[in-house]
């Protein structure tokens, strides 16, 4: 069946980084346009990137404002997402997502996510 599991989150102080990995598995990874979603809470969730199958082009929130890369790599059946400049407010459970067949947008729909890594950015 289809696995997605996270890590890489932490606890960090602002303006600091972290790199989350999630590795997919039961799945043609390659097949598939990734992405990055967040939950804290009380708040709605918030996706915070999109990769396409080839990791050529990516989609970001308006609020990640050059902060965050995604990229993957599909021999290793990885995606990841590199933080930099975190602030309080990112502190969230942070979640890879596989999207839907054919479909690679902000807004595109799946049916498989992982567990989730919690990041929490304070001093």
């Amino acid at each position: 069946q289809v696995q997605l599991v996270e890590s890489g989150g932490g606890l960090v102080q602002p303006g600091g980084s972290l790199r989350l990995m999630c590795e997919g598995s039961g799945f043609i990874f390659k097949n598939y346009a990734m992405s990055w979603f967040r939950q804290a809470p009380g708040k709605g969730r918030e996706t915070v990137a999109v990769i396409d199958t080839g990791g050529i082009n990516t989609k970001y929130g308006d609020f990640v404002e050059g902060r965050f890369t995604i990229s993957r790599d599909n021999a290793k059946n990885t995606v990841y997402l590199q933080m930099n400049s975190l602030k309080p407010e990112d502190t969230a459970m942070y979640h890879c997502a596989r999207l839907d067949f054919g479909t690679y947008g902000l807004a595109s729909p799946y049916a498989h996510r992982g567990q989730g890594t919690q990041v929490t950015v304070s001093s």
